[in-house]
């Protein structure tokens, strides 16, 4: 299952810096507007102790991280949703992700310039609000159109539920609130609303890009940015994206490690954001584990035994007869597989089994 998130924010608070720490791809980073103008795409494997400890314990030939696709999309400006600068192609690159890395400047520096001349990170995160918000409510008012006339004067229950979703939506962007913010309740509801593929509907992680000195505890600005999300679905991080981009260029594990510790932190923003950019849409990891392959597998959380096989092939899902299941904790603590068996702590399970984070699984089937 691949994940895509895309990095955004206006010109020049970090985007490009950010990307550059997490991924060896190396984007231009330059003191001016419209610096990335192609998206710079880079898959980043997703930090995970428990994938380290089955690697040490199994000594397999081949290791699969997890990963998370990430592309840096060129900076916004007001106007987007009109065509203003880069706007119809950054819209059209934030509608391919499936979340939103929204990266805002909470730091001042005089030797980097600020599209809008002050730092403000609060009113920035508003004017890209602002941009997506207006090109959904095109998007909605467009649809509406359309399925009005069809959901009034004729029996299609079917456009009667669209055209209700719709309202909905239009209701709350008119409002100023995000499409992630209206909650449907049926299945038929929730799959039409997600099929308009609003851009305001995505996942958002707010990235505050603060200074070296505020890396641990933040400052004001990223206080204010704390207050202005409080009542989104969302979530906000803290990354120093100079200071990592420093960090990156370490040679051994040690020296990044030790840099870490004097400024106060154990583990690098980097690492803190690809985790928090995995589980943004509800993700979770089963693993697979043996002489051959230790291997981590992405999966929507919730999802069942015969779902999950149908990651690794569909063939595996068709014929699926049952897993093995065995807690990683186990697996740990018992030292093999075959320890676990002899211990019976391997557990047998059927179609109804609810796949849980850091099982590792064995599953059988028959096409």
């Amino acid at each position: 299952m691949a994940l895509k998130c895309g990095i955004v924010g206006l010109p020049n608070v970090g985007k490009s810096t950010l990307f550059n720490c997490l991924s060896n791809a190396k984007a231009q980073s330059a003191n001016f507007p419209f610096c990335t103008i192609e998206p710079n795409v880079g898959v980043i494997s997703v930090p995970d102790e428990r994938l380290t400890k089955l690697v040490e314990m199994c000594n397999p030939r081949s290791i699969v991280p997890a990963t998370v696709e990430i592309v840096d999309i060129a900076g916004l400006v007001k106007g987007a949703s009109k065509g203003e600068g880069l706007g119809n192609k950054f819209l059209a690159n934030i509608r391919e992700t499936d979340a939103i890395i929204h990266v805002l400047r909470c730091f001042d520096d005089d030797n980097i310039t600020h599209v809008d001349g002050t730092v403000n990170p609060v009113r920035d995160k508003e004017i890209i609000d602002y941009e997506l918000l207006l090109k959904d409510l095109e998007t909605v008012e467009s649809r509406m159109a359309k399925t009005q006339k069809q959901a009034q004067t004729g029996g299609d229950k079917t456009a009667k539920m669209q055209y209700e979703v719709l309202v909905k939506f239009h209701d709350a962007l008119s409002q100023g609130k995000p499409a992630r913010s209206v909650e449907f309740d049926t299945v038929d509801e929730q799959r039409f609303a997600r099929d308009l593929f609003l851009l305001t509907s995505k996942p958002v992680l707010y990235v505050c890009n603060v200074d070296d000195a505020s890396a641990v505890s933040g400052n004001a600005y990223v206080e204010a940015v704390r207050q202005s999300i409080a009542e989104e679905n969302a979530q906000m991080l803290i990354v120093a994206a100079q200071t990592e981009a420093e960090i990156a260029e370490l040679d051994s594990f040690e020296d990044r490690q030790m840099f870490l510790n004097e400024i106060g932190l154990e583990e690098s923003g980097v690492s803190r954001l690809i985790r928090a950019a995995y589980n943004l849409l509800d993700l979770q990891t089963y693993f697979t584990a043996g002489e051959d392959e230790v291997r981590a597998w992405t999966f929507l959380r919730g999802s069942k035994a015969p779902k999950c096989a149908g990651i690794i092939h569909t063939d595996f899902e068709k014929g699926f007869i049952r897993a093995e299941v065995i807690k990683y904790d186990d697996y740990v603590t018992l030292g093999s597989e075959a320890a676990v068996r002899a211990a019976g702590k391997m557990n047998v399970e059927g179609k109804e089994y609810v796949v849980q984070d850091g099982d590792i699984m064995h599953f059988l089937f028959n096409v």
